[in-house]
């Protein structure tokens, strides 16, 4: 569907390994392990985190600008509204949405690395609370077959975005810094369990 994101997350114990099955079973890596920093933008009053939508300006091996609208549940993935495209300059961007009187709300980092399964884009992340895998397809169902082609626990797929576990997992351990980077995360211990998520490549 056009402009139309369907995806579900899985928190990974063994990133490595699962980057090995995923080799092993022919899947092209479409895109090399990569930094990426990503700014949220908002209004003073946060008008757009309390409608449920993002804008987001992405740097990874490219600049790229991304409009996300509220998500919902659609066969046990998230669906969202997503318009995504390439700008040629990241600062400049970055000056226009704050000359609009947008700000940035929060900073976060990840690596990704990502692999094509078929017709599901899978993306293995490495965020500073831990490791996921994110499976991007057509429909719930390619989606869902490609978590048990790889050996995923389905029950154990988790729908908020990165920035909302980082939400609940700052009000459960009350964190008082806004940025998701590696370098607030380095000394601390946030264990993803105390806001009920659990890996999905271990059997519980």
């Amino acid at each position: 569907m056009k402009d139309q994101e369907l995806e579900v997350k899985f928190n990974i114990s063994d990133l490595g390994a699962l980057g090995q099955r995923l080799q092993s079973m022919g899947a092209p890596c479409s895109q090399p392990r990569t930094y990426e920093v990503n700014l949220r933008f908002d209004t003073p009053d946060q008008a757009l985190t309390r409608s449920l939508q993002v804008l987001r300006l992405r740097q990874d091996s490219k600049a790229r600008l991304t409009y996300k609208g509220p998500g919902r549940d659609e066969g046990g993935v998230r669906l969202r509204r997503e318009i995504e495209f390439v700008v040629s300059d990241f600062e400049q961007a970055r000056s226009l949405f704050e000359a609009l009187g947008y700000q940035v709300s929060m900073m976060y980092e990840k690596y990704r690395t990502v692999f094509e399964l078929g017709e599901v884009h899978v993306t293995l992340d490495e965020m500073p609370f831990g490791a996921f895998a994110e499976l991007e397809g057509p429909d719930p169902a390619s989606i869902q077959e490609a978590a048990m082609h790889l050996g995923l626990n389905w029950q154990a797929r988790v729908l908020d975005s990165y920035t909302a576990l980082f939400e609940s997992l700052r009000g459960k351990m009350e964190f008082t810094f806004r940025d998701l980077s590696f370098e607030n995360f380095k000394s601390l211990q946030a264990p993803l369990d105390t806001i009920g998520i659990h890996p999905a490549d271990q059997r519980q």
